[in-house]
């Protein structure tokens, strides 16, 4: 792609984010959200592969309708309570409505078929933009709505979310279809708190966004689209494989590392709230998806040879690893001990 093109799309990305954060007006933030649409269309199809044009088609017609229904819903409250503030969204019917376009943009289920399907047709490089940038907006307007929102329909969208985020995940071999489900399992745990602890949603967010930039960058450097390659890519680059697993056994959450801390604080925060047996329920929908980062880790640096596979060893590269991505390897690994320090700013 055009590197000039490439520019307008990726500053066009940054503003319709930044407009729809810093917005109070529905419309403002509306305009916000579909100028996010049209810059990362031409992103996920500039392969011109029919996969990607694909992808492209189903992202624009679900984030279209997604945005029709944020519409309907800001204009239904203004049309009962005189109000376009976002955050003065009162009328029961405009919540319902608001929470299901969310849901819709951000791929919680039921409404999630569209993103395993679009991350597939993407590059690895769009495939982060997807899963972490584009998915700031919506959480955003959750966040500023969250007091009026519906804790009942929340709850069975986030544990619906984690269930189906874990299962589907189970028999993939494409690592982009692994990682949309994963991240459809972590949006289940950021929709359910954010009735009751906001602020939890946006730091659960946040560690999620450095944990998947480092696997999606991981990835993209040492060129795996599917587990069958990561098994021999051990021979290349085996100090990224092993900051690799570490990352993925973070974003499975297990508990010395970083991962660990937004599901701990979370289930604390239900338990608070007397919803015990929401907790455990989501604390075991969470075992499914450590299942399949423990394949992928397991991918990664455990099948040494001799073992049958088909495919060619690499050759290994002498080049350094990214600074970026040792930062934030080192960002999604080691963040738990400072824990207090994390909730202190937040």
């Amino acid at each position: 792609m055009n590197p000039q093109a490439k520019l307008i799309f990726m500053t066009s990305l940054l503003l319709g984010t930044t407009i729809t954060i810093s917005s109070n007006h529905w419309i403002m933030a509306w305009a916000g959200l579909e100028i996010n649409t049209l810059a990362v269309l031409p992103l996920i199809s500039k392969s011109h592969h029919p996969r990607s044009v694909e992808a492209a088609t189903k992202y624009f017609l679900t984030q279209a309708a997604a945005s029709a229904l944020v519409l309907f819903s800001s204009m239904t409250n203004a049309w009962h309570t005189g109000q376009w503030d976002i955050t003065q969204l009162s009328h029961p019917t405009s919540g319902l409505i608001l929470t299901s376009a969310i849901a819709m943009k951000l791929g919680l289920v039921p409404f999630h078929f569209w993103f395993p399907e679009v991350l597939q047709g993407s590059p690895l490089s769009t495939g982060l933009l997807l899963s972490t940038i584009m998915k700031l907006p919506p959480i955003t307007l959750l966040y500023m709505t969250s007091p009026s929102l519906n804790p009942t329909l929340l709850t069975i969208l986030a544990l619906l979310s984690t269930a189906l985020g874990g299962w589907m995940g189970l028999n993939q071999t494409q690592v982009r279809k692994i990682l949309a489900f994963s991240s459809i399992s972590h949006l289940g745990w950021m929709a359910i708190i954010i009735v009751y602890n906001p602020k939890l949603t946006l730091l659960n967010f946040y560690l999620y966004t450095m944990m998947t930039a480092t696997v999606f960058l991981t990835l993209n450097s040492m060129k795996v689209l599917k587990l069958s390659t990561l098994m021999t890519a051990w021979t290349k680059v085996p100090s990224l494989n092993a900051m690799l697993l570490l990352t993925l056994l973070s974003l499975a959450g297990l508990p010395p590392l970083t991962g660990f801390l937004p599901k701990w604080l979370i289930i604390q925060e239900l338990t608070k709230q007397e919803m015990i047996a929401t907790a455990t329920l989501m604390a075991l929908l969470s075992l499914l998806s450590l299942f399949f980062y423990l394949r992928l880790a397991y991918c990664t640096t455990i099948t040494l040879p001799p073992h049958t596979t088909n495919h060619m060893k690499q050759w290994r590269t002498g080049k350094p690893t990214n600074v970026l991505i040792a930062i934030l390897a080192t960002m999604s690994i080691t963040l738990l001990p400072i824990s207090p320090l994390i909730l202190a700013l937040v």
